[in-house]
């Protein structure tokens, strides 16, 4: 399962630092990815890390949101800075996790259950 926190409500400009773990017995996470959920909005794509440490993000957090993880971990963080409140939205990490089963590797694509960012002054 992944377990997000980090979460909060944060004026206009601040910062904030979200993490994810995952725990549970598999042989391997691949994709790790952050989405958003904004009120009366579908959920959107933020950020994604592959295991190598490859980045992608969307435009509107370019520059501002970094994505990164610690493979040691199977910990994915989210760094939000110069925050605006467009950016208000229940936040979700999302894992690709292999496991062995019957000697066979199976992909299974593990959500967080979302953390509440607010951003108000």
């Amino acid at each position: 399962q992944l377990q997000a926190s980090g979460g909060g409500l944060v004026q206009p400009g601040g910062s904030l630092r979200l993490s994810c773990a995952a725990s549970g017995s598999f042989f391997r996470i691949n994709d790790m990815a952050w989405y958003r959920q904004a009120p009366g909005k579908e959920r959107e794509l933020v950020a994604t890390i592959t295991s190598g440490g490859s980045t992608n993000s969307q435009d509107s957090v370019k520059g501002r949101f970094t994505i990164s993880r610690d493979n040691a971990k199977n910990t994915v963080y989210l760094q939000m800075n110069s925050l605006k409140p467009e950016d208000t939205a229940v936040y979700y990490c999302n894992a690709e996790v292999i496991i062995m089963t019957s000697g066979l590797p199976r992909h299974y694509a593990y959500w967080g259950q979302g953390t509440l960012v607010t951003v108000s002054s």
